[in-house]
Formats: structure tokens, sequence, C-alpha cells
């Protein structure tokens, strides 16, 4: 039997350092909003012939359509691009469309998606909401779920501690994303608000399963009379197994994903996969050690 809780201490300065290391990254970095937040246009385009390049679109879009903050990004072995820039009116979407064409020959426009700025920042705000009201409306039930548990951890705490990992399995692809969007551009959009959602049903589930069964094993022994972390660790190790393999599955899926899919699935995908890493081994290493801790903690009161 491996001794989880016996090494919490290196389990959780591990993930105390991840989380200051995404907090510092978000502080120092920032994000880059989609426009889906800040407003804009997202346009596609496909050239059929080889004029066209990553440098020339950037200077045709600044000369010739007057747009001050345009982003290019090749995709489909350079005969596609991806472009952001300031909002585009539908009228000039057409004009532009002919100034393409006249430029760098037959354009195929495969997508085209415009939004105002008091759209997207109303978005943003309903993104934020939507993800504190998940963080609250979970912890919530955690804590009615285990109200008949109230020894030797009150199931308020089981609630707490379910909120706190849950930040935690966030808050770190919220802070590599902000890395990533500081060295090669990535954005924040709302397939990544989506994708975090998704971290968080996923980790909370695994997290249910490892408290569950402490409270079975609580039942089922006199728990005034057994070490609470022996209790514990038993625990995690008898649903070690079935979250791991749960987990391991799911990332075989998504490695999958992130080697057939199209382009536009990838960071969506590279989203949920490191979630599901970091959901895993908190469910594991960090939810259960801070039970154990928060007895601790009442022990000594």
């Amino acid at each position: 039997m491996k001794n989880i809780i016996g090494h919490r201490k290196i389990f959780l300065s591990i993930s105390g350092t991840l989380v200051a290391l995404s907090v510092v990254a978000m502080l120092v970095f920032g994000f880059r909003f989609g426009i889906e937040f800040k407003g804009g246009t997202l346009w596609q385009l496909s050239f059929t012939q080889n004029a066209a390049t990553k440098d020339t679109l950037g200077a045709f879009f600044k000369t010739q359509i007057k747009k001050e903050n345009v982003t290019v990004i090749p995709q489909q072995e350079g005969k596609t691009f991806l472009i952001r820039t300031e909002e585009i009116s539908e009228k000039d979407r057409q004009e532009d469309l002919k100034l393409l064409v006249k430029e760098f020959g037959p354009v195929q426009e495969l997508s085209f998606q415009a939004i105002g700025a008091s759209i997207g920042k109303e978005l943003g705000q309903k993104s934020i909401t939507a993800f504190l009201l998940v963080l609250f409306a979970i912890s919530t039930y955690i804590a009615f779920a285990f109200r008949k548990s109230s020894y030797p951890v009150k199931s308020w705490k089981y609630g707490a501690i379910t909120l706190i990992t849950l930040f935690h399995d966030a808050i770190i692809p919220v802070g590599l994303f902000a890395v990533l969007g500081h060295y090669i551009g990535i954005d924040i959009d709302v397939n990544f608000m989506v994708a975090v959602l998704v971290v968080m049903g996923f980790s909370v589930h695994d997290t249910i399963v490892v408290f569950d069964r402490v409270r079975e094993n609580l039942k089922a022994v006199d728990s005034r009379k057994k070490d609470f972390s022996l209790l514990v660790n038993e625990s995690v190790n008898q649903t070690l197994a079935r979250s791991i393999n749960t987990s391991l599955t799911l990332v075989l899926v998504l490695l999958a994903v992130l080697a057939f899919s199209s382009s536009a699935l990838t960071y969506f995908t590279l989203t949920i996969l490191i979630g599901t890493i970091i959901g895993t081994y908190s469910s594991i290493f960090i939810a259960s050690p801070l039970l154990t801790l928060w007895r601790g903690q009442e022990e000594r009161v």
C-alpha cells in the first residue's frame, strides 16, 4: 500500500509551487483575449496561389485596409490563414475581399466572425459569473451530500476542500495559457472557458469518488479508535487504480484528438488534457491530504 498521506507535504508543495507560478504568470504576462471578449474580427481565408504569406498579409491589412492591430496565423501548409484584427463591417468586408483578390489572386473565405466591443465585454462578464457560480454550486452540493459525515471532519469542510481543489485545477491551465499567450500568441476565448468548466466537472467526479470511499470506510469502522490519516490513506489506495485508469482512458482519447483533429480544436483539447492530468493529481494527492491536515488542526484546538 502506497503511503500517500505520509508524503503529503511533498505533494502539497508541488501544487503550491504550480499555483504560485500560475498566479505570477497571470500578473506578469496578463492574457490575450479573443475577439469574443474584446470585440473584433476573426477571418479565415484560403489562397489558391502562393503569393500570400504571413508577412505580406500583415503588411497588406495595415497599409491597404488600414488596420493597426493585426495577427496573422498560418494554417494548412501556408495556404490558409487565420486573421485577427479590429472590427470590420459587412460593407467593408466585401470591399476588402475585392482588394485581397486583386493583390493575392483567388481567395476562398472559410469563415468570418465579427463581434462588437460591448458584446465582447458582456460575454466576458458572463463567463466569469458562470465560473464562480459553478465553483459555489459544486462546493455547496458536496457539503450537502456529506452532511451526515460530521465526524471526524465536518461536512462543510468536504465542500471547502472541493472548492480549493477546483480552484487549483482551474488556475494552473489558466496560468499556462497566460505564458502561451505571451510567447506564441494564444488567445483566451469561449472555447477555453468551456474547456475549463469541463475540467472542473471531471475533477470533482474524481474527488467525490475518493471522499465517498472515505465516508464508507468511516461507517465500517469505529472512527474514534482508528487513526484518521491511516483510514484516508487506505481509501485513496482503494480508489487509486480506478482514478488513474479512468483518467488514462480520457488522456489517450485527447491525445488522439490532438493528433488527428483540425487546428480549431487544438487548444480546446490541450486545455482539457492538461486539466485532466492536474485534476487527477489533485483528487488523489491534494484533496485527501487536506482532509487529514484539517482534521489535525481540529485535534490541536
